[in-house]
């Protein structure tokens, strides 16, 4: 029997219309679907009847899938014959384990293929009218993840130096320590920060602050996961948009 293939597919922030045309056509293609905890359900409307889905988890900070249970799966599913759509919120590249993933499948002898999806980060700006990059205020923006493997830490100082926009994931439960590390490093009390939750979904909510007051606002606000951190310039780029939580319908 021929061995079937694997698709990492990005499920995008969570706008079912933010899906790309091969998205689709791969989603419809598929036997077997791993489903990521963020993936919006509304998605699954795209699946044949007949597909199996899986839930994998996969939320930070809750409780997940073992990583090496979602590897074996995909693998034996793919070396039975069949096509594995492996759905992922954002992007399967950025911060989605998406390497991990593709090194078990070469291991395995698995044919796979990246069917990119918007990133989370690029979203929550977008959103809020906020350019990543801008010719007077950034030069370029560095997604990072507050939690790496391990105890590993990312390098807050080196980050502040480069002036470029910070883009932060998974860092609301350590945005504290963040915005100290940031203040510490010499990045400025009244550098504009933009906290997107649930960003591209009615019910996503912007908050508008600065890097001195970033904790304590996401409490008073009781911002929560998913969010996305967009710290630097650019995030006074906002125009209008006045400081406060704030609800935005997207249409």
């Amino acid at each position: 029997m021929r061995n079937g293939r694997v698709y990492l597919v990005g499920a995008g922030p969570g706008d079912p219309e933010l899906l790309t045309l091969k998205a689709l056509r791969v989603m419809g293609s598929a036997d077997v679907v791993l489903v990521d905890d963020l993936v919006n359900r509304a998605i699954l409307v795209h699946l044949r009847e007949d597909a199996r889905v899986v839930k994998v988890g996969k939320r930070g900070g809750c409780k997940s899938t073992p990583q090496a249970f979602i590897e074996r799966l995909m693998t034996a599913e793919a070396k039975a014959g069949s096509t594995v759509v492996r759905l992922k919120g954002g992007d399967p590249f950025i911060f989605g384990r998406g390497g991990e993933e593709t090194e078990a499948l070469d291991r395995a002898g698995v044919a796979w293929e990246i069917v990119n999806g918007i990133t989370a980060g690029l979203a929550a700006a977008s959103a809020a009218g906020v350019p990543l990059t801008h010719r007077d205020l950034s030069q370029g923006v560095v997604f990072v993840t507050a939690h790496a493997a391990g105890d590993d830490e990312p390098d807050w100082s080196a980050l502040a130096k480069t002036r470029m926009t910070l883009v932060v994931y998974m860092g609301i439960s350590r945005c504290a320590a963040i915005e100290t590390a940031l203040l510490s490093a010499g990045l400025a009390p009244s550098t504009p920060v933009l906290v997107v939750e649930n960003a591209s979904l009615p019910r996503e909510r912007q908050l508008s602050t600065r890097l001195d007051r970033l904790s304590a606002d996401v409490a008073a606000h009781e911002i929560e996961s998913p969010a996305v951190m967009v710290i630097g310039e650019v995030a006074r780029a906002r125009g209008s948009c006045s400081e406060g939580a704030r609800e935005t319908a997207v249409v």
